[in-house]
């Protein structure tokens, strides 16, 4: 189940970066270029939204299954190990902050009218949730 929990983390992070970045770029786009925000903005929007939250469900799951994950936090020596330290606090708490901030982003892109706020309030929480993201993944342990 520990294995399957990480690959499913894993696969779910490229898809939710893939996402998060496309949906940045598309609502720059869309707020530079003057267009007006639709529905399908909305739901295009609302992919990226969904999938950072089933990854951090998943990854909530896996932190307190996994021997890396909550139970760090109170072993001797994590806070003076900066990978220790990253995987057992900074990653997850800075993950959760980030999709705070998506989700600020889109629920008030919701009640905005004016289109080009719209689209403004979207990208810019989305890349603010996007570079937080990938300022705290574990890089050497994600792709090493």
């Amino acid at each position: 189940m520990y294995t399957g929990l990480q690959h499913l983390h894993s696969g779910v992070a490229y898809l939710a970066l893939f996402a998060l970045a496309g949906v940045f770029l598309y609502t720059l786009f869309g707020a530079l270029s003057g267009k007006e925000f639709t529905e399908k903005d909305r739901k295009i929007a609302l992919i990226a939204f969904v999938l950072t939250h089933i990854q951090l469900l998943v990854g909530l799951i896996l932190y307190f299954v996994s021997p890396l994950g909550f139970s760090m936090l109170t072993a001797e020596g994590t806070m003076k190990d900066a990978s220790a330290r990253l995987v057992a606090l900074e990653h997850p708490i800075m993950n959760i902050l980030a999709i705070v901030i998506i989700s600020v982003g889109y629920i008030r892109a919701k009640k905005i009218t004016v289109s080009k706020a719209r689209f403004r309030t979207i990208y810019m929480a989305y890349g603010i949730g996007l570079v937080l993201i990938l300022w705290r993944i574990p890089w050497t342990a994600w792709l090493g």
